[in-house]
């Protein structure tokens, strides 16, 4: 699938598909999806991070920006294999609206170390030899995140700052002596990931034969308690005990009073740009070969991001720092050739942010949540201001669904007054021209009529969901991602619907 193209599509991350074990995965449940997508005229299938998140369950906070979520696995394709048997796997008493991490985790895990065990005691010869073949194309990060899970294990989940020192500043004896202890700790990881290698293959594939196209989505900063610091210390700003001394967040803004205080380690821009960029030309090329395209998360940071000294509190108090700018991104693209990029650019978008985007052709984000209110873009955020090299959204996953925002009557978290809110609500309503009964199809109504060159929709919105099923209030620490959607919840209402819009705007691929 290429961008450019007027067409449309979903957003609904893997860990929200239905399914029997607490939390969705990328076996027969994505398929499916896919193939309802596909039904309703679909071009696109957007997902949020798919890597291994770490605290609070982001997966904007992992612990590898190139490993695969192991809880995405789906074990029905294990039993296929061999690796377990149909006995060892059965549904899980969890509601079916919510992810439990816990319980997704003390079911699974026990069940994938089983698989590993079986694999290695009767796999075949060819089984072997994928495996071995995997770890060879991907062990520029594979050996480093394996080792970093097995000593993380072993040290019961603490932070690897909190390591002994030969391992914390790794030390080629002490890291040859973990290899050979933890051999098989180390092995189990190198399993997880070929396996998640295979079925998400199997995903792609399928989309590709259905004509859905993949966008994935890539934070612009890593998690400080990550594979990735441990491993490339010198291209951030950690200190020698691997404390950060300069951290990423954004100042107040739309989202919060407070600013957002992210908290992960600022690149040493001009070490990376000595290397090459090549750590970010690898990361490119491992999101590439799992997605069409890919939203780049914050990518005002690119130009500039704030910067917030480690120690401080919250981030209203932080300075503007320059990023790395055209450079990056000419390297990328001279190394890997055209790449298909989706800009976040919400923020305090400068014309020096529009002048990056534009002129590497990338496509950047219009939110029509964002497009009546205070917002200092939200005149560019209404359709008839839209460029065609754009995409757009009723909202993404930072905001409340699109009913629980129309409905908002001012909350302790909110960033809009009760005069904000009562103005902006009938701002939309003469926009639109409706009562607002059914407002989140008036508002995927908008967007798909509007020139953007491609519409998505989170599937909340699709659904009609108030804020409880809301993905993401940035800024608390808790109670984030857990959203499911309930089997059969895409009805065949929902999915008419849908195609008539489609139809009707234009969207409908040429298959």
């Amino acid at each position: 699938m290429k961008l450019g193209i007027r067409s449309s599509g979903v957003l609904l991350h893997p860990t929200s598909l239905p399914g029997p074990h607490g939390i969705g995965d990328i076996g027969y449940p994505a398929h499916k999806l896919a193939e309802a997508l596909a039904a309703c005229s679909q071009s696109w299938w957007q997902m949020l991070p798919i890597v291994p998140p770490g605290g609070c369950r982001s997966p904007y906070n992992a612990i590898s920006a190139f490993a695969g979520n192991p809880l995405l696995l789906n074990l029905d394709v294990l039993i296929e294999e061999g690796y377990l048997g149909k006995d060892d796997v059965r549904a899980m008493n969890v509601p079916e609206d919510i992810v439990d991490f816990a319980s997704a985790e003390r079911f699974k895990l026990p069940l994938l170390l089983k698989a590993y065990e079986s694999f290695s005691s009767r796999a075949s010869s060819a089984a072997r030899a994928s495996l071995e073949a995997f770890r060879e194309r991907n062990a520029d990060w594979l050996e480093d995140y394996a080792l970093f899970c097995a000593l993380r294990q072993t040290h019961d989940g603490a932070a690897w700052t909190q390591w002994d020192e030969e391992l914390r500043l790794r030390q080629p004896k002490a890291l040859a002596g973990a290899r050979r202890s933890l051999d098989s700790r180390v092995r189990f990881h190198y399993f997880l990931q070929h396996q998640f290698s295979l079925q998400w293959t199997a995903l792609r594939k399928r989309c590709g034969e259905l004509g859905v196209g993949l966008i994935g989505d890539v934070p612009i900063f890593v998690a400080h308690d990550s594979a990735d610091v441990w491993a490339n210390q010198k291209l951030f700003w950690i200190d020698q005990n691997g404390k950060p001394l300069k951290v990423a967040g954004v100042p107040p803004d739309y989202f919060s009073k407070t600013g957002q205080f992210w908290g992960n380690p600022l690149y040493r821009w001009e070490a990376m740009r000595k290397c090459g960029y090549d750590w970010w030309i690898a990361r490119f090329r491992c999101a590439l070969e799992r997605f069409d395209a890919v939203r780049l998360d914050h990518f005002i940071g690119f130009h500039n991001y704030w910067e917030i000294p480690g120690g401080a509190p919250t981030a209203e108090h932080g300075q503007w720092v320059p990023g790395p700018g055209a450079d990056l991104f000419t390297k990328v693209r001279n190394a890997l050739g055209h790449v298909q990029i989706i800009a976040e650019d919400l923020g305090v978008v400068t014309p020096e942010v529009k002048a990056l985007r534009d002129r590497f052709d990338i496509p950047g984000l219009k939110v029509l949540q964002m497009a009546f209110g205070t917002d200092p873009e939200a005149d560019n955020y209404k359709p008839h201001n839209y460029p065609r090299n754009c995409v757009v959204y009723t909202g993404t996953h930072d905001n409340d669904t699109t009913m629980g925002w129309f409905s908002d009557q001012g909350t302790l978290s909110s960033t809009r007054s009760r005069d904000d809110i009562r103005r902006e609500r009938e701002a939309i309503l003469r926009y639109v021209g409706t009562d607002g009964r059914e407002i989140h199809w008036d508002m995927i109504r908008l967007a798909f009529m509007s020139v953007a060159d491609i519409a998505i929709i989170p599937a909340q919105d699709l659904l009609g969901l108030g804020s409880s099923a809301r993905m993401n209030l940035p800024g608390s620490g808790t109670g984030n991602w857990r959203w499911r959607m309930k089997a059969g919840a895409l009805n065949e209402k929902i999915v008419d619907q849908l195609s008539v819009l489609t139809e009707t705007y234009g969207r409908r691929p040429a298959r």
